[in-house]
């Protein structure tokens, strides 16, 4: 304002010069006024020029400065001092000044130095990681490896650039598990809706099915009881008749038994009609209907009716578990001795001899069992071939089962297997869960939830649910297992045991 004030008064001051005594006013006057316009410019263009070296926010401010501060254009290392270019100039002309170091305005000057020593913080000691001075350099890490400041100020920047780099990369990576969270919601509510839907068609039908089934109950029952009540009433109606016609001749009868004229009652007796005739009715019943068998043929129908509702759902249910399909390979390197496998590592069967090989912690020694390279958790399903073979065992093993000595497959040794022998089949448990025998069983399908404790088995070709194992507890991976069980002495049992590629069309 004391500015704006002075530089109004210049510019008053020589308009009056110009305006005054006019036109008459001398040379002089004129001169002292063009002189006091050209003073007013320059006054003008210093405040424009001031105005602009005022420190800003952001930039460091001199600390000689009072009233307006300027901002700094070096700081002075010695002074502890920043400086604008007016209070500058000592240090510019004093030959003592002139030898303190002067750098880059900074701010905070006095956390820059090394109090101790009194110098400035400019090197950087790598070994324990902390700024210091160039006395710290020669005395305290003297043996550390020390660098400029700027130097490892660069290193550290490239390493921050790292660390940015991979900072957003772990936020792109969590970015992308919120949307994998999100995909798996919507596609666990659309996989609800889909069961939810599925159940009620499947319940409406079985609804309307046991419906119709005591509809029909009813009506065979009623129709059995109307023909029985048909029969008593036809019967009841003849006995009525021959009742009516034996009351008839009885009057009759009666009514001769009271002539006393002998001559009447000859005559009238040989008059006397037929006796009507009447049926034997010791050898008549009405028999009550017989119902056994009517309740079970209905259930009978129910049952079809819900085998094939079934059979709709296993397909379905089939189709999703086969969207799990994995890719694996046997691991010779866990087949026992006896079993002969595949270059590619799909196919296993019992070669009867037993080989020399090395005794690999991970080989079988007894049992003629394999199981896959690859081991797994969440969900998964392979499909195995056991097509003309009379004896075999699959399913999933966990990692430290024992492959050494005889033992019991069941989940309590860490096996979850289907075994099949001749007409038996069965699901290993303690007690083993004996299963109705399926004819021509070709190939088995084995799905695999880990999380949910889960162990299905499926007839591929007949796309039927065989059993399921459920509650199971899984704290290992699992590994696919195949069991070709041994060749008998007439040479059966020797076809291979398949991995085969799900074929979606099925």
């Amino acid at each position: 304002m004391k500015v704006l004030n002075e530089y109004n008064v210049f510019m008053a001051l020589a308009w009056w010069l110009v305006c005054r005594g006019q036109p008459q006013q001398t040379e002089w006057e004129t001169s002292s006024a063009v002189a006091l316009q050209e003073l007013a410019a320059q006054f003008q263009t210093s405040i424009r020029v001031k105005d602009q070296l005022c420190v800003k926010p952001g930039e460091v401010p001199c600390d000689v400065c009072t009233g307006t501060q300027l901002k700094a254009v070096k700081s002075c290392l010695v002074c502890l001092i920043s400086y604008c270019q007016t209070h500058l100039e000592p240090h510019q002309r004093v030959e003592i000044l002139k030898k303190h170091r002067l750098v880059e305005p900074m701010d905070r000057l006095e956390d820059r130095m090394r109090k101790k020593h009194n110098q400035l913080l400019e090197l950087f000691c790598r070994t324990d990681q902390v700024s210091v001075c160039q006395f710290c350099k020669e005395t305290d890490h003297k043996s550390h490896p020390v660098v400029p400041l700027k130097e490892e100020y660069e290193v550290k920047t490239a390493q921050l650039g790292k660390i940015e780099a991979e900072v957003q990369q772990m936020i792109h990576e969590r970015l992308n598990n919120i949307q994998e969270i999100i995909d798996t919601v919507n596609r666990s509510k659309a996989d609800a809706d889909r069961e939810i839907a599925d159940g009620v068609h499947v319940l409406t039908a079985l609804k309307r099915c046991i419906e119709k089934c005591q509809d029909d109950l009813n009506q065979m029952v009623k129709e059995k009881l109307k023909s029985t009540e048909k029969q008593a009433e036809d019967l009841i109606k003849e006995l009525e008749q021959e009742i009516e016609d034996l009351t008839n001749r009885c009057s009759e009868v009666k009514q001769l038994s009271h002539t006393e004229d002998h001559l009447h009652f000859l005559q009238a007796f040989r008059s006397l009609k037929d006796p009507p005739p009447t049926r034997d009715w010791t050898t008549v019943e009405v028999r009550p209907p017989s119902y056994v068998g009517t309740l079970r043929r209905s259930l009978d129908q129910l049952e079809e009716t819900l085998n094939m509702e079934m059979k709709k759902l296993s397909d379905a249910e089939l189709k999703r578990v086969q969207q799990y399909e994995v890719d694996v390979t046997l691991d010779p390197d866990t087949a026992h001795p006896c079993l002969l496998l595949s270059e590619d590592g799909k196919q296993v069967h019992d070669g009867g001899g037993r080989k020399k090989l090395p005794d690999n912690p991970k080989r079988f020694r007894l049992g003629r069992c394999v199981l896959t390279r690859q081991s797994f958790s969440g969900r998964f399903y392979f499909e195995v071939q056991v097509k003309d073979r009379t004896g075999w065992g699959l399913g999933v093993a966990r990692e430290s089962i024992n492959r050494k000595d005889w033992i019991i497959l069941t989940p309590k040794t860490g096996y979850w297997t289907l075994y099949f022998n001749k007409d038996a089949l069965v699901f290993n448990d303690d007690p083993s869960v004996r299963l109705p025998p399926r004819a021509e069983l070709q190939k088995v399908g084995v799905f695999v939830d880990y999380d949910e404790g889960l162990v299905s088995f499926y007839d591929v070709e007949a796309r039927v649910h065989i059993y399921s194992a459920t509650g199971c507890t899984f704290r290992e991976p699992l590994y696919p297992f195949l069991c070709p069980c041994n060749n008998d002495y007439k040479g059966n049992n020797s076809a291979p045991m398949i991995i085969s590629p799900v074929n979606q069309t099925d």
